[in-house]
Formats: structure tokens, sequence, C-alpha cells
């Protein structure tokens, strides 16, 4: 009975991490977009205030021994901080000039970028099943922008820049992790500081600091709450995609991310009164169907690969 109640217990935790993801992943987009839509507050100082409470975070989360710090070099982790940069204010870039559905379809195609780059400078072999996903993903992408009636130029090369960017800095983290033997939080700990510094750096060149529309300009107090609160909830994504990954089986994370991917999608056209064609939901459900045939061979063969090392003498 004690196990039972510790299993009941346990699955509760998992559901509630999973949920509570769930709430701050959907809160983030659509709180970045209010605050770019009503309020105008500068790209690249709302990221670097989301860097700096994550910054803040994670220092209080190590001094409650959630995770153990260790110490890397530096130099090893420049390149690493300035794609992180890249990734995030391109990313919110294309959120701020694109719809929520053509933002978060650009992201679909993380996946094909990465795998590219892995093929032409990393030498790794991909199953030909695992190629052909990708043409559904693409296909869907290409249909949802082509036929978006809020098509913005501007939005299409910042969301190509985002999608670039992104999948460098993906595939670098799992290279990094692996060379320093770190986990995310540990790596993220040395990265947020330094991204930081560099985003400091560069704001007074893209952006105005101070006076109307400058990152300390006179702002109502309902945006800065809102921003500060969007800051928090950054960090709570980050932290609590760490508690899932740590918890879960990679086909929970991974098939829970294609449930937030649907309930972004349709919140932003409720929400945000995005018109939506039949074209454009033809692209969608054509993208879904590469991301979702794509992580369901992706595990098995991860399966499959698993079983065979567990085989062999």
């Amino acid at each position: 009975m004690a196990s039972l109640a510790d299993r009941v217990r346990g699955n509760g935790r998992i559901a509630a991490g999973l949920l509570f993801n769930l709430l701050v992943s959907i809160c983030i987009v659509f709180l970045n977009k209010w605050i770019y839509v009503h309020h105008g507050f500068p790209n690249m100082s709302l990221t670097l205030v989301h860097f700096v409470v994550t910054w803040l975070g994670l220092y209080i989360c190590q001094k409650l021994d959630i995770f153990a710090p260790k110490s890397l070099p530096l130099s090893k982790l420049l390149l690493l901080a300035l794609s992180f940069c890249g990734f995030v204010v391109f990313t919110n870039l294309s959120l701020q000039n694109n719809t929520i559905g053509t933002y978060q379809l650009a992201k679909a195609m993380t996946t094909p970028v990465i795998i590219a780059i892995q093929t032409f400078w990393y030498q790794k072999s991909f199953s030909v099943r695992i190629q052909l996903t990708l043409i559904p993903i693409t296909v869907g992408v290409i249909l949802n922008s082509y036929y978006d009636v809020k098509f913005h130029s501007l939005g299409l090369v910042f969301a190509a820049l985002g999608v670039l960017v992104t999948s460098l800095y993906q595939v670098w983290v799992g290279a990094k992790q692996h060379e320093l033997q770190v986990n995310s939080m540990q790596l993220l700990y040395y990265q947020a500081p330094m991204s930081s510094a560099m985003l400091l750096v560069a704001v007074p060149f893209f952006e105005p600091v101070f006076g109307e529309g400058g990152i300390f300009g006179p702002w109502s107090v309902s945006a800065l709450l809102m921003v500060l609160l969007s800051g928090v909830i950054a960090f709570m994504v980050n932290l609590s995609i760490y508690w899932i990954i740590g918890n879960t089986s990679p086909v929970t994370y991974n098939m829970f991310g294609h449930f937030k991917f649907c309930i972004t999608l349709c919140g932003g056209y409720i929400l945000f009164k995005d018109p939506l064609s039949f074209n454009q939901g033809l692209g969608i459900l054509c993208t879904l169907c590469g991301i979702l045939a794509y992580t369901h061979f992706k595990l098995s063969e991860q399966e499959g690969s698993k079983s065979k090392l567990v085989q062999r003498p």
C-alpha cells in the first residue's frame, strides 16, 4: 500500500510539473506578444531583463542546493553565450513581427536545420525515414507563411535568423555539455551573466536607453510589472523544462511539447484575433504530422539502440 501511495504521489508531482510547464510556456509567448503590441517595450531590452532575472534565479537555486555549480573556463563559453543572445533576440523579434501562428510554426523548422548542420558539419548520418519527415514539416511551414494574410517580409527574415541561430545554439549546447560534463543548469549558470553583459554593451547601439521607448524611459507601472513578470516566467520555463527532463521519459517530454505547440497556436488565434485560412490550417496540420512522425521514428531508433547495448555481452 505504501508503494502504491508513493507511486500516486510521484505521478501527481509529474502531472503538476507538466501542468506548470504548460502554463508558463504558453504564458511567456502571450505575455511577450502583449508587451510588444500594447506597450512597445524594446526587444533587446526585454531579453536583457530575461537574462538578468534568469541569472538571479539560478543564483538562488544553487544557494538552495537545487543544483551544484561547476567551475568552467569562460573562454570556452563565449561563442555559446553569444549564440544564446542571438537565438533569444531573433526569436523574440520573430514573435514581435509575426502572428503567433507563423512564429510558432517557424520554430518547427529548427529540426530540419539541426539535421542539416549535423549532417554537413558533424558528418552525422540519419535514417531515410527521419529525413522523409522533414518534407511535411517544411511544406507545412511554407504553406502557412505563403497564405498568412498578415505576412511581413521583415518578420520572415527574423524568423529565419531565429531558426538558424537557435539550431546552432542547440547543437553547440549538446556538444558543450558532453565536452565539459555539465547539465543544462550548470551551463546556463555561466551563460546567463555572460549573455547579460554582452546585451548590456549592445543595447545602446540598437535601442534607446533613456527617454521615450528606452529601457529606463517613462514606462507605466503596469508595463514595468508585466516586463518583470515576463522575466520571472521566462526563468520558470527554463526551470520547469530542467525538472521535466530529469523526472520523465523522452516520450513524455516530446509529446507534451507537441501538446503545447497546438495549444499555443489555438490561443494565438483566439486572443489576438489572427485570421486563419483553410490553406494555413492545412499547413499547420502538415507540419504537426511531420513533427509527430519525426518524434516517433527518433524515439523508436533510440530505444532500438538501447536494446542492442543491453543485449551486447
